[in-house]
């Protein structure tokens, strides 16, 4: 199989909830034109953006078919699912799923409660995953701060390679500059490599990334262009400055909660995605008027991203 290397930034989407706590798939097709107006050009969905491993497997199955409903019709955008990491079962049944329903590609993140005791381990587990949808691009999902898996990743792409035809990379959310540079060249530069820090991304620029999956995609798209472009002209003060302004913007997630800071963002842009499920907190509404003050601060409707014309989220 021929493998595609992605480029610009990819967007890990929240999952939209009511109230309740339930799904509220009549939001995606609005979703998707946000992204597609920021000039995303595809979507990781399912991650730990969107609340994957709280979701039944029924549900990532409706997010699935939300997705790809209303992206079919768009070759330029790429749709990837995160389809788990515990139960290899429930991995190859979504798996299969996926690629009835059309979707690009699927990724796969390391069991993390019996953790793979060595790379030889985890690379059979994508294998015996892979190989149930042979022509479809299969990425791994390296995220060691949350799964404990922390194998570099050189080490399973020697240990796949030539062995799984339709592993096409990984998606690398990790700060190992010097491992993430010894993929890349790997085998020519064979495997596509995502990076996943965005607070990182000059950095991985320089290094060589050029394709990024990043849940501030969501919100602040505009600001990894302009750093995107500052970069490739070589204006690196520009793209310094930049950087830092994602910093800011990234250091209040952990100011006010963790990731589900990420859904006050969008809805300061005009997206309302609810709130996250337990045992994720919630910001309060007191703390939401701080966290606005706050943003106010970064100047954030400068470089936030822009709400599709003549549209209204349901």
């Amino acid at each position: 199989m021929e493998i595609q290397h992605l480029g610009g930034l990819i967007a890990a989407p929240f999952t939209p909830m009511h109230k309740d706590g339930s799904l509220n798939l009549s939001v995606i097709p609005y979703y998707y034109r946000l992204l597609k107006t920021n000039q995303n050009t595809g979507a990781f969905i399912c991650g730990s953006t969107g609340e994957g491993v709280s979701l039944t497997l029924a549900e990532k199955k409706e997010m699935i078919s939300a997705w790809t409903d209303c992206t079919k019709h768009d070759n330029d955008f790429k749709v990837m699912a995160l389809i788990g990491g515990t139960c290899l079962s429930d991995c190859i049944d979504l798996a299969k799923f996926s690629k009835q329903a059309g979707i690009y590609a699927i990724s796969f993140t390391a069991p993390f409660y019996f953790k793979p005791s060595t790379v030889q381990v985890l690379a059979e587990c994508c294998k015996t995953i892979a190989d149930e949808v042979p022509g479809m691009p299969f990425y791994y999902y390296h995220i060691p701060v949350l799964n404990g898996v922390g194998f570099p990743m050189i080490d399973l792409l020697q240990a796949i390679d030539g062995d799984i035809p339709n592993f096409a990379g990984i998606k690398y959310t990790h700060e190992d500059f010097m491992d993430f540079l010894s993929c890349l060249h790997f085998k020519n530069g064979k495997y596509d490599m995502l990076w996943g820090r965005d607070e990182n991304m000059l950095a991985a620029l320089a290094t060589g990334a050029t394709g990024a999956v990043g849940s501030t995609f969501n919100y602040a798209a505009p600001l990894y262009h302009s750093l995107i472009e500052a970069f490739n002209k070589n204006d690196l003060k520009t793209a310094q400055s930049l950087q830092q302004q994602s910093i800011d913007m990234i250091r209040l997630l952990g100011k006010y909660g963790g990731i589900a800071t990420g859904k006050a963002y969008m809805k300061l842009i005009g997206l309302d995605c609810g709130g996250f499920r337990l045992p994720v907190k919630n910001m309060s509404r007191q703390s939401f008027e701080l966290f606005k003050k706050d943003v106010e601060q970064l100047n954030f409707t400068s470089f936030c991203s822009r709400m599709p014309a003549a549209a209204t989220a349901q």
